[in-house]
C-alpha cells in the first residue's frame, strides 16, 4: 500500500508565502552585502541549497532555514512563527465554561 502525500506541491497561497520568505531572506543577505557563497559557507550548506531557499522551494529542511537565518543574524525571527495564535485562543476561550453558581436560598 502506498502512502499518499502532497509531495512537493503546495497550495497556491502557501507557495506564494514560501516565495515571499525566500525573497525576504535574499534581501536580508543583499542588505548585509554578503554573497551567496559567504552565506552558504556560514550556514554550512551549498549555494544551490541557498538558491532554493531564496526561490522558496518547499523541499528545503527547516533546519537549513535556521542555519541560514543564523548566518544572517536573524535566528530569533523563527520565534515569531505561530506566536499570536488568535484562532487557538478563541477556541480555548469557547471551551472554558463559566462557572455557574447555585441560586441563593432565602
Amino acid at each position: 500500500m502506498t502512502k499518499r502525500t502532497m509531495g512537493t506541491r503546495l497550495p497556491q497561497r502557501l507557495a506564494e508565502m514560501m516565495r515571499l520568505v525566500g525573497e525576504q531572506i535574499r534581501l536580508a543577505r543583499l542588505r548585509r552585502n554578503l554573497t551567496a557563497q559567504q552565506v552558504a559557507e556560514r550556514a554550512t550548506c551549498s549555494t544551490l541549497t541557498l538558491a532554493r531557499i531564496e526561490k522558496g522551494t518547499p523541499t528545503v529542511a527547516i533546519g537549513i532555514y535556521l542555519r541560514v537565518l543564523y548566518a544572517l543574524q536573524l535566528e530569533t525571527d523563527i520565534l515569531l512563527l505561530a506566536k499570536d495564535d488568535e484562532m487557538g485562543r478563541r477556541l480555548q476561550d469557547l471551551g472554558l465554561r463559566q462557572r455557574e453558581r447555585a441560586s441563593k436560598k432565602p
